[in-house]
């Protein structure tokens, strides 16, 4: 299926009434699914109301990607083994718990978008750090990402991570990491930075505090959209100069889409 093929079937898909609260077999196998612009096969699952993540097993394993995001669902878990896939988009839902299975249901994770959720302290990533392949993370709109000790955490309990909230990981903020949290000292230091106590969330998910206060986050706030995401990593592929290269990736780090970008 081409690009332009799947975004058709995926429009025309969306402009279907919903079917609101489950993720059935029959939603799943009548989904669009197909090659998306990173040349991963892909299914689409976004905006039908999905409460939980069940019946997965429809899949059969089939895909590399799988779009959730802007639906409700409030725990990441209930996937059964699934060693193909590697990257899962869940933003704009209403996720407070990372289950404790996930490396072993998705052993290949590498990215998984989380922007806009509800994940609220730093022991609510420690699940996470099973997932050894994990390179690519983005918790912006999670209440926990206005802990102070927050990006440290997260890069020293995942030690595969190269961006975090759309920014490159560097070398100082790793040995930083490691000075503040690692070590028997470090323990310490670990267990009162999950003391920390932030804001409640809001409704919609997110956090209720002025969205330019957060100097991590990319500007406005939730960063780049799955869209935007997946057609930066196809020009990234398609360019033809090593400065487009550059310019392009420092835009997905940064999670600054440049002025005269066009999906």
């Amino acid at each position: 299926m081409s690009e332009e093929q799947w975004t058709r079937e995926r429009e025309a898909f969306l402009s279907l009434p919903r079917l609101a609260g489950r993720l059935t077999a029959e939603l799943i196998l009548r989904s669009p699914q197909g090659l998306d612009p990173c040349q991963d096969y892909a299914i689409d699952l976004r905006a039908n109301k999905i409460a939980a993540i069940e019946n997965m097993g429809a899949t059969q394993n089939q895909f590399d990607a799988i779009d959730l995001s802007d639906n409700e669902i409030v725990k990441l878990e209930g996937f059964p083994p699934l060693s193909r896939l590697h990257t899962l988009y869940l933003s704009n839902n209403r996720i407070a718990r990372v289950g404790v299975d996930l490396s072993q249901q998705i052993p290949m994770l590498k990215a998984l978008y989380l922007t806009n959720n509800r994940l609220k302290n730093l022991a609510d990533l420690d699940p996470l750090k099973s997932c050894k392949r994990l390179t690519h993370l983005s918790l912006l709109g999670n209440p926990v990402s206005k802990n102070p000790d927050y990006r440290l955490y997260a890069v020293y309990s995942l030690p595969a991570l190269k961006v975090l909230d759309f920014r490159k990981v560097k070398l100082a903020e790793r040995e930083a990491a490691e000075k503040k949290f690692g070590g028997k000292d470090g323990l310490k230091a670990r267990e009162a930075a999950k003391t920390f106590e932030v804001g409640d969330v809001g409704a919609g998910g997110g956090v209720n505090a002025d969205p330019g206060a957060d100097e991590s986050a990319a500007p406005g706030g939730s960063g780049p959209t799955p869209q935007q995401l997946l057609a930066l990593q196809a020009a990234i592929a398609n360019a033809e100069t090593l400065e487009e290269v550059a310019r392009l990736e420092n835009a997905l780090s940064n999670g600054v889409m440049p002025s005269d970008f066009q999906i």
